[in-house]
């Protein structure tokens, strides 16, 4: 995969459901157009399951474009709402270590 020294981050807000996902959605867009990105989930106390599958989404359109979407220090809401939701599977390649 073609990686760039230079990874954009993208932090997720606070509440992360349908009145803020539009601004997630194309935060995301501008960078996954540009290279590789970071997504800091640590600020996350809420997020709706559509957010979720928008993070998945943009990982693999990252990765038909050469580059990849790492999920930063997901906070500990956001990874229970990964877990109660069975998205772990999906979740595995895009945390990064």
């Amino acid at each position: 995969m073609a990686e760039s020294a230079n990874r954009q981050t993208v932090a997720l807000p606070a509440v992360v459901d349908l009145d803020t996902l539009d601004s997630v959605r194309d935060g995301l867009i501008d960078a996954i157009e540009s290279g590789p990105v970071a997504v800091d989930g640590s600020r996350v106390e809420r997020v709706s399951t559509n957010a979720l599958i928008m993070l998945i989404s943009a990982a693999e359109t990252a990765r038909r474009n050469g580059f990849s979407v790492r999920l930063q220090g997901p906070s500990a809401q956001m990874l229970v709402a990964i877990d109660r939701l069975g998205l772990s599977p999906s979740f595995d390649g895009l945390m990064k270590g």
